[in-house]
């Protein structure tokens, strides 16, 4: 007779962590009929619909509205709106709000037994959880990213990106710490919406991976927008004053400081894997993530698979988490016969104007190739920024001489979030130049503007 206390403990499948990657392993295991178990030590859906991307995108809305209203003053608009930062919280929660629910719902109609806490390994096929000794074949980890922990004195007074998409209320200043994607996009809504912000680097110019000259134009702009930048700085210490909190910081080896009402870490993200005891597990990591082969699996505990974010085989960007989750359940299901084929993926930071970029930099394409030809310009004078007043409108497209093919994209204005894309099919479909400028797009639109890019 089977002993009750112990019912539930044994699963074929432990999944640790409910984003889209986790989800998706997880919907692939229990629809083939094996006993899985998921869990998040979080409100369940992961952080692109609950707290990420999602919600970010949903506030990014009424900044869009106000920048274009801003750009077309005098030109029949006479008036500018004004940002409702309360109402657009609550217009923003009705997107987020009932997502950890319905995500919980669906996955126990599947048949799935849903934990809410993280997971401590006991030895390679053995968890603690509540209070529970948990058996597995299968274990996933697919726990995503995390703030980067910064180590001055006084870093617990700094919020993180969560604290900012749900503020209830915007402070008069702000100082972001870190010049990152996080950093850059919220510093745009922030100062759209009426706040002083500052953001502080110890690099000398915001957004390392994309292009330097693209993102020189986007720090200028950002600067005529207020934005206050302090790079080459090294931050030694943060208090708490009677209204404000003070930051001191070394630059040039200057001891400076500045006061802001609130101050937040966007320093970057690493995997959420500290509180896991992967070495019990014989789970091999790094600063990276999970150390994985093609399959995803642990290279030192074949029971183990990694996903998403937390894979070392990953880039931090939501569509490949899914694709990640969906190779990882074939081979659970089916046996390792699916590697991860990773395509050229774009990425995009959504500041207003939006920098985006997809395939190989200046740099690596010149390493790359013999003979690079490098198509670039400035053209806010071009018709789609004109119409609408757009101030920054730029691009530099990469070919590969010998072959006319398109080996890279980077684009800054109003919709390069959108344009990109296009570069994405070119660059992976191995377009050339003559190729894209065949193509008939409709007209006049953004889309239609790669044709003279190239």
């Amino acid at each position: 007779m089977e002993d009750k206390n112990n019912e539930g403990k044994k699963f074929d499948v432990f999944v640790i962590g409910s984003g889209i990657s986790g989800q998706t392993v997880a919907k692939a295991c229990v629809t083939a009929g094996l006993k899985v178990a998921i869990a998040d030590r979080r409100e369940y859906g992961g952080v692109c619909a609950n707290r990420g991307c999602d919600p970010k995108k949903v506030l990014l809305g009424a900044t869009e509205a106000w920048q274009k209203a801003q750009q077309l003053q005098g030109k029949g608009l006479e008036s500018m709106p004004k940002i409702k930062w309360k109402k657009l919280q609550k217009f923003k929660r009705k997107f987020t709000g009932a997502v950890p629910k319905s995500t919980e719902e669906t996955l126990e109609k599947l048949g799935m037994k849903l934990y809410h806490q993280s997971p401590k390994f006991l030895d390679e096929n053995t968890l603690s959880i509540e209070g529970k000794t948990v058996q597995a074949d299968k274990i996933v980890i697919a726990t995503g990213y995390e703030p980067r922990p910064l180590l001055f004195d006084g870093a617990k007074f700094l919020k993180v990106s969560d604290d900012f998409l749900n503020l209830k209320k915007l402070p008069k200043s702000i100082l972001f710490v870190g010049a990152g994607y996080i950093g850059m996009e919220f510093a745009h809504m922030a100062a759209r919406s009426g706040s002083k912000v500052t953001i502080i680097d110890f690099a000398d110019r915001p957004l390392g991976p994309f292009d330097a000259d693209l993102v020189k134009e986007l720090t200028e702009y950002s600067k005529k927008m207020g934005i206050e930048f302090i790079f080459k700085a090294d931050v030694t210490s943060l208090k708490k004053t009677k209204k404000k909190y003070k930051l001191s910081y070394k630059k040039g080896g200057k001891a400076e400081s500045l006061k802001a009402h609130m101050l937040f870490n966007t320093a970057g993200r690493i995997p959420s894997i500290s509180d896991l005891d992967l070495e019990k597990g014989n789970v091999a990591f790094d600063e990276k993530g999970i150390d994985t082969d093609p399959y995803l699996q642990s290279k030192t505990n074949p029971n183990v698979y990694a996903c998403g974010d937390v894979s070392d085989h990953d880039v931090p960007l939501t569509p490949l988490s899914g694709r990640q989750g969906y190779v990882v359940g074939e081979n659970i299901v089916n046996g390792n016969k699916k590697k991860l084929d990773t395509p050229v993926i774009p990425s995009v930071v959504f500041t207003l104007p939006n920098m985006a970029r997809v395939g190989y930099s200046e740099e690596e394409a010149r390493d790359r190739y013999k003979n690079v030809i490098v198509k670039q310009g400035s053209v806010p004078d071009w018709f789609n920024a004109k119409r609408i007043n757009a101030p920054v409108y730029a691009y530099k497209i990469l070919l590969n001489e010998r072959t006319e093919e398109i080996v890279g994209a980077h684009i800054i204005g109003p919709e390069a979030a959108e344009t990109i894309n296009l570069f994405t099919l070119a660059i992976n479909n191995k377009m050339t130049a003559t190729d894209v400028k065949r193509t008939i797009f409709t007209y006049p639109s953004w889309g239609n503007d790669v044709k003279s890019m190239v």
